[in-house]
């Protein structure tokens, strides 16, 4: 480079106007002047002392945007010769688009490969039903009854009077003491055979789906799902390139018998036994017990999430499948997003306790561990009594809920539609009438503040009936009817 071009400054400017700081405006504009090929390597730049005073800035600011761009590898220092722009820094990639911009037609890029199992899968896309507030969503809860000032009050307890262990990683498997706790109510309310050892706390329901999937299954096993189902459990196997083999639902649960057919060696089930999502059905006995023959005998694991479990409204809550099996082949899940709110990001594992080293591997080299503070909250709020009374309180309130929507829908659309599951959980299905598209009542009913699940969503295959899950957690009975008068009109309005 001739010496006449190196003597003069690049474009740099200043706005002291703004509130970004001198230093940044001075590291950015060579930043991007590089990147965008007006400056090459090898080519010499100003000193700090000449570029101050054409900016008529100090020289501290400079001085401190060099000191970047030296630290990122844009600029290098040569001993008595001055600062130039790193000659280390490739040719062809000195083209990146700036602000993070569409890369431009013809620009040799490279190759952008992701994994197969990831292109396997829908690109995430929010859709109007999804992490909204109003009528009908599912999975929201009854925030207004929930026991905040004991809930406040605990906490402030533990943030006082944080030990200095609590700033520390926890264990894989999670607080001992919220174990011992989560396995006493387990044995009680539930049924289920386990104690603390084999309890392991994750961030709830989906985080402990990926580690079954990681632990147990490897790339190309076939998984049997209930067919409708719960979508993100699908995406958790797969991820981990497993085969997803959908099994029928009916009246008593998930089909043994079509599933042998389908695939006879399937290496894992999951289930929601409890309260089956998104059809509402409770496995019968008969089934129960043909499943756990069935994994039995093929060697293969059978994963429970023990769905909306606490919320039965005409009999009591059904115990565990777990508690049924002697062979430890049940990989059990529970979470407190349900009873309790979703953001609390708490849920936990029970783990055959052959398996529990493998599992903590699995966990350790995930994500290490759960957070300390919301763990050491839940074993005290269980422990003093309060998740129990919220989940007596939450049972009648749900109940009146149910029941309002319930009436409502018989009253607003007589037998137009049919209710399915509404016997336990949080939400209802009701099917639609034929030539109603669920995905086009859905998108509709978002304009008017109404939040549907479209049921046709819930298949792997093409979907044998159209229709809503309708979640009544957040709407009060008093707002039922109106919301299902909503309802009926965006439904005949085709």
């Amino acid at each position: 480079m001739s010496t006449a071009i190196s003597d003069f400054s690049p474009v740099i400017a200043v706005d002291r106007r703004t509130n970004k700081p001198l230093h940044t405006q001075v590291y950015e504009a060579f930043r991007a002047a590089i990147l965008g090929r007006n400056l090459r390597p090898g080519q010499k730049v100003p000193s700090s002392r000449s570029l101050a005073s054409e900016l008529n800035i100090s020289r501290i600011p400079v001085l401190t945007a060099y000191s970047q761009l030296i630290a990122e590898g844009y600029f290098e220092t040569r001993t008595g010769a001055g600062t130039f722009v790193s000659s280390s820094l490739p040719d062809q990639w000195i083209s990146v688009p700036q602000q993070h911009a569409a890369v431009p037609t013809g620009l040799r890029s490279g190759r952008r490969l992701i994994s197969r199992r990831l292109a396997a899968l829908p690109e995430f896309r929010g859709r109007p039903w999804q992490n909204k507030w109003g009528p009908f969503v599912v999975g929201q809860v009854a925030f207004e009854h929930f026991p905040v000032e004991a809930w406040s009050r605990l906490i402030n307890r533990h943030v006082r009077n944080a030990r200095v262990n609590s700033f520390h990683y926890g264990e894989p498997m999670g607080s001992h003491a919220l174990r011992s706790t989560i396995a006493d109510y387990l044995r009680t309310a539930r049924a289920v055979n386990c104690d603390a050892s084999q309890i392991m706390i994750v961030s709830g329901s989906q985080q402990a789906l990926e580690l079954c999937a990681c632990a147990l299954l490897d790339p190309g096993d076939h998984v049997w799902l209930e067919e409708p189902g719960y979508a993100a459990g699908r995406s958790a196997f797969a991820l981990a390139g497993c085969r997803l083999v959908p099994v029928p639902v009916d009246a008593e649960g998930l089909d043994v018998s079509a599933g042998t057919e389908l695939s006879r060696k399937a290496r894992a089930v999951f289930v929601t036994p409890s309260h089956q999502f998104p059809l509402g059905v409770t496995m019968s006995a008969s089934r129960r017990l043909q499943l756990l023959e069935w994994a039995q005998r093929s060697g293969a694991w059978i994963i429970e999430d023990d769905y909306d479990s606490e919320y039965r409204y005409e009999s009591m809550p059904i115990a565990s499948l777990q508690g049924l099996h002697r062979h430890s082949r049940v990989i059990y899940i529970g979470t407190f997003s349900t009873p309790l709110f979703p953001s609390l990001r708490l849920g936990y594992l029970v783990i055959p306790p052959d398996l529990v080293g493998r599992f903590a591997t699995v966990r350790h080299s995930m994500d290490l561990c759960a957070p300390n503070l919301y763990q050491s909250v839940l074993t005290d709020f269980i422990a003093e009594g309060h998740f129990a009374r919220h989940i007596r309180r939450m049972r009648v309130v749900y109940s009146e809920r149910r029941n309002a929507l319930a009436e409502a829908i018989r009253s607003v659309f007589h037998s137009s539609v049919e209710v399915l599951g509404a016997q336990a959980g949080m939400h209802l299905v009701i099917t639609l009438p034929r030539r109603v598209r669920d995905l086009s009542v859905c998108e509709r009913a978002s304009l008017v503040d109404l939040w549907l699940w479209p049921l046709s969503t819930c298949y792997v295959g093409s979907a044998s009936r159209q229709g809503l899950v309708l979640g009544f957690g957040s709407t009060t009975a008093r707002q039922m009817t109106n919301a299902v008068q909503k309802l009926r009109d965006v439904v005949q309005d085709r």
